[in-house]
């Protein structure tokens, strides 16, 4: 087994959040406080980032004017391994790579790189502003430690990938932030690095644009080389990335493959009651008002509750309740998988099926659907309608529908797709 490129050991980062002033009671003390403020002040600068072990214990008070960012981190990444990190936001996501980075220094615990590092976190990181975007591409290979010659050889590459040739004698200062994103990630991810950390810059690039750069990332990873990559597009994480790491609130929440962090994930977001939740207790609508209640499978073999398996017909029960008579009712129907995929969406209207009537009070609305899809869970979205009065309710049914497989695979989970559904092959074979 190879030795890790990155340790991560008992890693933690401390932030002072603010400081409380003692407010001035007398005006002599003011006007003393005026001349004594600029020392004051920068004794408080050269002490922000220093704290001493009474402070670093009074930061788990809850009144305290300290936050841990992160909180005993640990993890080790192989050679060659492509990690996605998720989680909220201020989950220490950012904090993580930018003390990888060597850009913030950690409050307690050690962190051991062996290899170039190139990271892409904020726009503007790492480009001097006044220099043109040619000696750029050339400082920021000097940092990693690269001979001119080196970088000659990949200075075409990065130019075309980038397409800013028009302005690559411009100052930096002058660009977009859509062209010094393009120029930042063609340095970071073609100048070799051993390990790149990607954080959520890409979101700033235009669609096009962010395809080229998960393509290019997918290169990267084949080439063997290591990468981190924050990201809240799940979708994109779960492109790339076999690997995951969940942090929640400065701690590692969850470490595995992706599909199990990304359902981690993405089952922790039904904290907030909604119609149907279990935690919600009490039913979300009053009788007679108007919208979406509650849903039940009421003919699945699934033994779990609010679960079925693929390619059954699952039948849903959803309860709706009314203030009024409504003649010309449609429902819509949409589902999305782990990583915010839509997966597929329908309309009542649009297959051909009657408007129905909705009573004044509780009506119980049946819906049987096959769904062939792979095992995971699927957030339900649902929408009640009139032709002449709009939208009624959109709603989206807590607890998620979780699929259970009953098709055995014998594919690499990489090569797991969206659906679950068996193709019938028919070979005709000739020999000569």
């Amino acid at each position: 087994m190879s030795n890790p490129i990155i340790q991560v050991e008992n890693l933690s980062k401390l932030y002072r959040i603010g400081s409380r002033e003692k407010a001035n009671r007398t005006f002599r003390e003011a006007v003393a406080d005026t001349f004594s403020a600029p020392m004051r002040n920068f004794n408080r600068l050269r002490k922000l980032n220093k704290f001493t072990a009474s402070q670093i214990n009074q930061s788990n008070q809850p009144d305290s004017d300290t936050i841990w960012a992160l909180k005993d981190i640990s993890f080790d990444v192989e050679p060659g391994e492509v990690i996605g990190i998720i989680g909220r936001n201020g989950a220490g996501k950012s904090t993580l790579l930018k003390i990888l980075s060597r850009i913030t220094e950690p409050t307690s615990g050690e962190v051991k790189l062996y290899g170039r590092v190139s990271s892409l976190l904020e726009v503007g990181t790492g480009f001097h502003p006044e220099l043109t975007g040619r000696e750029n591409i050339y400082l920021n290979g000097t940092i990693l430690g690269m001979r001119k010659t080196e970088i000659d050889r990949k200075f075409d590459e990065i130019v075309a990938f980038s397409e800013i040739e028009k302005f690559l004698d411009t100052p930096v200062k002058r660009y977009s932030s859509g062209m010094y994103v393009r120029l930042a990630f063609a340095v970071a991810a073609h100048l070799e690095p051993e390990i790149l950390l990607i954080d959520e810059v890409l979101a700033v690039g235009d669609s096009e644009f962010q395809k080229k750069c998960l393509g290019k990332m997918g290169e990267v990873a084949k080439a063997g080389r290591t990468v981190l990559f924050v990201s809240h597009n799940l979708a994109a994480v779960k492109r790339i990335c076999r690997t995951g790491i969940y942090l929640e609130s400065g701690r590692i929440a969850l470490t595995g493959t992706m599909d199990k962090v990304l359902l981690d994930y993405q089952s922790s977001q039904k904290s907030t009651p909604s119609p149907g939740s279990e935690s919600a207790g009490a039913p979300y609508r009053k009788p007679g008002e108007t919208g979406f209640v509650s849903w039940q499978l009421i003919s699945s073999t699934a033994e779990k509750k609010h679960s079925c398996h693929s390619r059954d017909h699952c039948e849903f029960l959803f309860t709706f309740s009314s203030r009024s008579k409504i003649t010309d009712a449609f429902i819509g129907f949409a589902l999305w998988d782990a990583t915010g995929q839509l997966i597929l969406a329908a309309s009542s209207a649009d297959n051909s099926q009657d408007d129905f009537t909705v009573m004044e009070g509780m009506n119980y609305i049946k819906m049987k659907v096959q769904l062939p899809l792979k095992a995971g869970i699927y957030t339900i979205d649902m929408s009640m309608n009139s032709h002449s009065m709009g939208q009624m309710d959109r709603w989206t049914a807590v607890p998620h529908l979780t699929i259970m497989s009953n098709f055995e695979t014998q594919l690499p989970e990489k090569w797991h797709g969206m659906v679950d559904e068996p193709v019938l092959f028919q070979l005709h074979y000739e020999q000569e």
